[in-house]
């Protein structure tokens, strides 16, 4: 065959990605917001940040907080809001308390999410789930969730007894 009647383009390879760098920035990140130190992969007491971390109703003792971080009821359920819209997710999770309490659930697990696909990565359901629970009667307390059960996207909610 003849050859082509057409000129060979050599287009330049594209950059390669410095993925070595890129790794080295998010832990040099990843240290400037936690220190030398690993972040912390479990509850102490005391270890709250922010007040908004955990909630306990007026009347019960402080060891509900540490019973609950430390598992003393185990979690019978749980509801995943990622995804949702505020409307949904107060919808979502005022249904779910009431079916909770109907089926005489102690201890649950709510996921809020992170805000990490969120616009400007900051949590939209984190802070409107935990003021939606303080203001339900039958939550008795929550607690941030420890690391291996969902860490700052989760929570778990102690509910009244029937």
């Amino acid at each position: 065959m003849p050859p082509p009647n057409k000129a060979a383009l050599h287009l330049p390879r594209p950059a390669p990605i410095a993925r070595q760098r890129l790794a080295d920035e998010a832990d040099a990140l990843h240290a400037s917001k936690y220190g030398a130190e690993p972040a912390p992969h479990s509850w102490d007491i005391g270890q709250e940040l922010e007040s908004e971390q955990t909630f306990r109703r007026a009347g019960l003792g402080t060891d509900i907080l540490s019973k609950l971080r430390r598992g003393h009821w185990s979690v019978q359920a749980e509801l995943d809001l990622h995804g949702m819209v505020t409307h949904e997710a107060h919808d979502a999770l005022a249904d779910f308390l009431f079916a909770a309490r109907q089926q005489g659930l102690r201890c649950v697990r709510v996921i809020h999410g992170k805000g990490l696909t969120s616009p400007n990565r900051e949590p939209v359901l984190k802070g409107k789930a935990r003021r939606w629970l303080a203001h339900w009667d039958d939550v008795l307390a929550y607690v941030e969730a420890p690391q291996h059960a969902g860490g700052g996207g989760a929570l778990l909610v102690l509910l009244r007894g029937k």
